[in-house]
């Protein structure tokens, strides 16, 4: 009998164009203990959902930025192909009207804090899926 494989972290995509901004938000995500995937636009978003959606607990994207899908689109379509990946859009110059985001998504505005998007995260996802980072 063999021993069981630990479980592995979840994992979160991070969709930004801007390098600097991505980076930190990597390392937020990273801080609140998930695996981290990042794309540049949403058309490298896709191919890494298409690849990836059975390991992503969550999608961080902005909401403008350079593809196919832009504004609120990108989110739209994720919770429509993937919906178990829990959704937060992050922007410092759109904010959703009441059709935009998909039910469920979380929006926060720019600049933010590692605190605010711990605290989405932490009310977002169930216990069962929350980091160790996140819980308690």
């Amino acid at each position: 009998m063999t021993d069981p494989t630990p479980q592995s972290r979840p994992c979160a995509l991070v969709v930004d164009d801007d390098a600097f901004i991505r980076m930190d938000e990597l390392d937020i995500l990273e801080d609140a203990g998930f695996e981290t995937l990042e794309a540049t636009d949403a058309d490298a978003a896709l191919v890494l959902l298409r690849e990836r959606h059975p390991d992503l607990s969550v999608l961080f994207t902005d909401v403008q930025m350079p593809g196919d899908l832009d504004r609120f689109e990108l989110a739209r379509h994720a919770a429509g192909h993937w919906p178990p990946i829990r959704i937060i859009v992050a922007s410092g110059q759109a904010t959703p009207g009441p059709d935009d985001l998909p039910d469920g998504a979380h929006f926060i505005a720019k600049p933010f804090s590692a605190r605010i998007v711990h605290d989405h995260l932490r009310d977002m996802l169930p216990e069962g899926r929350k980091p160790p980072p996140l819980r308690g």
